[in-house]
């Protein structure tokens, strides 16, 4: 009977710590969620405020009434439809140079292997140390040699390059994931490298493109100094740039509901494309590095 009884409080006991570790848990999950999320809500709050309530004290979270129509507004104040045409062309064309450079070093490093493959790599991570700004002048003059300063070019065809290490990193640890045994059967089969390579390899890895994929699109959405630095004729600038001149000039206040209102809406395709591949993007992350 003790024991029995000593059984079932054990049993009741290891429930509670659970519930209570659990509660625990929830509730610095809640917490941090809150703490994130303040700015964004503040920033919608901003964007549907009129400009006189802003900075009225005590500070006014629910706009009473919302002035929707400061999107509007702010939308067609400038070119912004010719710039988000800008800036989706930039982003295609970006993740598509993304993911087949990146995937194809990825897959050299991960297959094959010719003396001094190991060092590379090393060295190619180890360019994931340099500060974007220590490479900025260099970057520039070359393209300035090139006499590409002033278009879409050196955004885009850096790309080509696979100047993106981390992708290269995250794709290359996904390949070595695969038994070799694919690569064999397919050539048993007759399928050639670029076969084995398209039909076999790719649909394997494809959370971890998703996760390059999703990364990439941010990186190109969000870009703000390089289509700054490049770019010099109002009607190629992007949603960012345009941005900028929200934020008025030297003597002039800025207009922070219409800023927030943009704010809003270049944020609101990065938050909607995150929710919707979050799947892809948690399985790329998780596997990435597993071997069996």
């Amino acid at each position: 009977m003790e024991n029995r009884y000593s059984a079932r409080t054990r049993a009741f006991s290891g429930k509670r710590v659970r519930a209570i570790n659990r509660v625990l848990i929830y509730g610095i999950v809640v917490f941090l969620a809150v703490v994130i999320l303040v700015p964004f809500f503040w920033m919608v709050s901003t964007a549907l405020q009129a400009e006189g309530d802003i900075f009225a004290w005590p500070p006014q979270w629910i706009p009473d009434p919302p002035q929707w129509h400061n999107f509007v507004d702010a939308w067609t104040a400038m070119p912004f439809n010719q710039y988000l045409f800008n800036t989706v062309f930039i982003v295609a064309l970006g993740i598509t140079a993304e993911l087949a450079s990146a995937t194809i070093v990825a897959y050299g490093f991960a297959r094959f292997r010719f003396p001094g493959s190991d060092f590379l790599f090393l060295v190619l991570l180890a360019t994931m140390m340099l500060p974007f700004h220590v490479t900025l002048i260099p970057t520039f003059l070359i393209w300035q040699e090139f006499g590409l300063v002033g278009q879409f070019d050196p955004l885009v065809l850096r790309a080509w390059t696979a100047w993106g290490p981390f992708y290269i990193f995250l794709l290359r640890q996904f390949f070595l994931t695969l038994p070799r045994e694919l690569d064999d059967a397919a050539e048993i089969d007759g399928s050639n490298f670029f076969q084995t390579f398209y039909h076999i390899m790719l649909p394997q890895v494809k959370p971890a493109l998703m996760a390059v994929a999703i990364f990439a699109f941010r990186g190109y959405w969000n870009d703000f100094l390089g289509p700054l630095i490049y770019l010099s004729n109002m009607e190629l600038y992007t949603l960012n740039v345009g941005m900028y001149f929200f934020m008025g000039g030297v003597n002039e206040a800025p207009q922070w509901n219409y800023l927030m209102a943009m704010s809003t809406l270049v944020a609101l395709p990065v938050i909607l494309l995150f929710f919707a591949a979050q799947r892809y993007f948690i399985e790329g992350i998780t596997f990435t590095g597993i071997k069996d």
